[in-house]
């Protein structure tokens, strides 16, 4: 007879759940914090920088302005999901809002592509005729982006390790200190050259680092989208596992997927011909998939193979064999 069992993280221990749910808490409170002052940084930022623009004659300064303006926009986004994905589930999203998370990453590698298209765009129009500049003052007002978009990264790079949607947001950040970086050495040149064709050039050098940069976003997003098992998550060693466990004749119906840019689910049904093992057999394996996968929300069946079961995505794929 089949049974089912599910076991997430919320049902350890009082001790251990206390302790890790207080744990993202603190990393959840630190992570919103850095988003408010990347916002407020970047938005002053932008404010000076189109303004010493318009002063300087600096077409580069006001496109780099709106650079920033969409990646101020990129991180509201971020922010935004980084708050839904802590709602709790309800009636209808039994899984809260988390996904929200990877459609905020997706959005953001979109973001960071249309704005390096029209920095290439931009570049490549000002090589007929490179406008003069003022040079000193593009070199000031950039030193200072790199400060702003250096110290807005920062903010970013323990979360980015872990999480897809800071990624894209430490990505934004340490691509705005790229760009901003390349702006002084064109300022220095142009002040000491007058070659002002070195602006677009230095531009789109810029833009194949940032475009290059994104790609992996981009790809793990989409990925995340369409419910394909994440990266980090081994798959056939995960299979196997399962298949070594004591009493278990055969796996089918394994699926693996990203809830959100931090988080996994799983589902799969274990053919045990000797019947259901108990809770602590099936907690062990719950417990091992978190630990040693890093599958945070688990749903076993445990079927005695006496009946043909198959899948309902692929009917014609019968038990014993994993999809």
């Amino acid at each position: 007879m089949a049974k089912n069992h599910q076991h997430n993280h919320s049902h350890d221990h009082a001790g251990h759940s206390h302790s890790h749910g207080h744990r993202h808490h603190d990393h959840t409170h630190k992570q919103g914090r850095a988003f408010v002052l990347a916002i407020v940084l970047n938005s002053a930022f932008v404010l000076m920088e189109f303004s010493y623009g318009f002063i300087a004659n600096s077409t580069a300064l006001m496109a780099d302005a709106g650079h920033n303006l969409s990646d101020i926009l990129g991180l509201v986004l971020a922010w935004g999901a980084s708050i839904l994905s802590r709602r709790a589930p309800s009636e209808r999203y039994t899984y809260g809002l988390r996904s929200t998370s990877i459609m905020a990453a997706l959005a953001n590698a979109m973001f960071l592509l249309v704005a390096s298209g029209a920095i290439a765009l931009e570049a490549v129009h000002r090589f007929s005729q490179p406008p003069a500049v003022a040079g000193l003052m593009v070199t000031w007002v950039a030193t200072v982006g790199i400060v702003v978009n250096g110290l807005s990264a920062w903010l970013f790079v323990k979360g980015s390790k872990s999480d897809l949607n800071v990624r894209g947001a430490y990505l934004h950040m340490a691509a705005d200190a790229a760009v901003s970086l390349g702006v002084v050495i064109t300022g220095i040149a142009m002040v000491f050259t007058g070659w002002f064709w070195l602006d677009p050039v230095i531009s789109l050098v810029i833009v194949a680092v940032i475009v290059v940069s994104t790609w992996e976003l981009l790809r793990e997003s989409v990925q995340l989208a369409l419910i394909a098992v994440p990266a980090h998550i081994d798959v056939a060693a995960l299979e196997n596992y399962l298949r070594e466990c004591p009493g278990v004749a055969g796996i089918h119906d394994l699926h693996i997927w990203g809830m959100s840019t931090t988080e996994s689910a799983l589902t799969v049904h274990l053919v045990m011909p000797d019947g259901y093992p108990g809770d602590a057999f099936i907690d062990a394996i719950v417990q091992t998939l978190k630990d040693r996968f890093l599958v945070h929300h688990c749903t076993l069946q445990v079927e005695q193979g006496t009946t043909n079961h198959s899948c309902a995505l692929y009917p014609s794929i019968t038990a014993g064999h994993i999809h």
